[in-house]
């Protein structure tokens, strides 16, 4: 049928590599939320069930029931990096969902997270935009070639969404252009 994507190829392992990477991502900016909400752990929850995939566990109930309880907590947030913030974490749960399908918004689950915190940071700094430019680069760092390699069997992300969606498209470019010696 026209217009079908194909699938992709996805093995446990770069499930596990994409959450890790997301997780991390995720993690660096836990404290944005924290110090907003400081008694409200879901986003936290999130990123632990991500790394528990990440490590070895398994792919269920506990990172749907924790994506969806960070996603409620970012609509608690009192300001809007907390919001950001909590949606790294809903992320870091949800990346270990990457439908094994080739379309271009299937990137989000690879690099939502690091998008998301990049905005986080831009906001804590007073929506400084050269600020989650330079939080970027860190993300880079971040992915392993296992990361690389499965973005690159998606096509690259696609337009809209805002500054985040601006933020995956950068971090989307750059981790395209390493190469395997990277």
């Amino acid at each position: 049928m026209a217009g079908e994507a194909s699938e992709v190829v996805l093995s446990k392992q770069d499930l596990q590599e994409v959450t890790a990477f997301a997780a991390a991502c995720a993690e660096a900016v836990l404290e944005t939320f924290e110090a907003d909400q400081p008694h409200d752990s879901r986003p936290r929850d999130a990123v632990r069930a991500a790394w528990e995939f990440a490590q070895g566990g398994e792919r269920g109930k506990s990172l749907r029931v924790t994506a969806s309880a960070a996603l409620k907590a970012a609509r608690s947030a009192d300001s809007a990096a907390a919001r950001e913030a909590a949606w790294a974490a809903m992320s870091a749960a949800a990346a270990a969902y990457l439908h094994p399908l080739a379309k271009a918004t299937q990137v989000k689950h690879i690099l939502g997270a690091g998008a998301y915190a990049a905005r986080a940071v831009e906001l804590v700094a007073g929506d400084d935009r050269s600020i989650g430019v330079a939080h970027l680069k860190g993300t880079v760092h971040r992915a392993t070639p296992v990361v690389v390699d499965v973005l690159k069997r998606f096509p690259a992300a696609p337009a809209g969404g805002g500054r985040v969606g601006e933020l995956i498209r950068t971090l989307d470019a750059e981790l395209r252009s390493l190469t395997r010696a990277e």
